[in-house]
């Protein structure tokens, strides 16, 4: 098999596991892989979880499908998250100032720095926290407004 082949075969057998069980870290997913005939070392396997969008939350890893995005996706992953990890939103001049469940930020993060908003400057994501930062208030008044309407 060519490297790029293996590379492949192993990230479907990783999207495979997190689909059909709950596993909680590296050693755990690398046991697993093994099991499947795909031996791989602690930084690689740590590529394939980044590459593949995958984010770890309360519950083990969880895939967010943010590996390569359409539009589309992007949007239908946002909506998702939204509704999934949003708890409240709160707008402080040029910043908004979200609140998710434990593990939550993480995940909700990497779907609003994907779906790319004008408005959004950046993100910085704690366990429960998310600061949203715009240019300006109105941006952050477009930001928070944009968000009540993915509820």
């Amino acid at each position: 098999m060519s490297p790029s082949s293996v590379k492949t075969a192993r990230r479907d057998a990783i999207t495979e596991l997190l689909q059909a069980e709950s596993v909680h870290n590296h050693a755990e997913l690398a046991a697993l892989l093994e099991a499947r005939g795909h031996g791989v070392n602690q930084a690689t396997l740590s590529r394939d979880l980044r590459d593949l969008g995958v984010v770890k939350g309360p519950d083990g890893y969880t895939l967010s499908g943010a590996g390569s995005p359409t539009p589309e996706s992007s949007g239908q992953r946002l909506t998702l998250a939204v509704r999934q990890y949003l708890s409240s939103a709160v707008q402080a001049q040029n910043q908004v100032l979200l609140r998710t469940p434990p593990g939550g930020a993480q995940p909700l993060a990497l779907a609003l720095d994907g779906a790319g908003h004008a408005d959004l400057l950046g993100t910085v994501a704690g366990d429960d926290t998310i600061l949203l930062i715009a240019a300006d208030g109105p941006g952050a008044t477009g930001l928070l407004a944009w968000l009540e309407g993915l509820e």
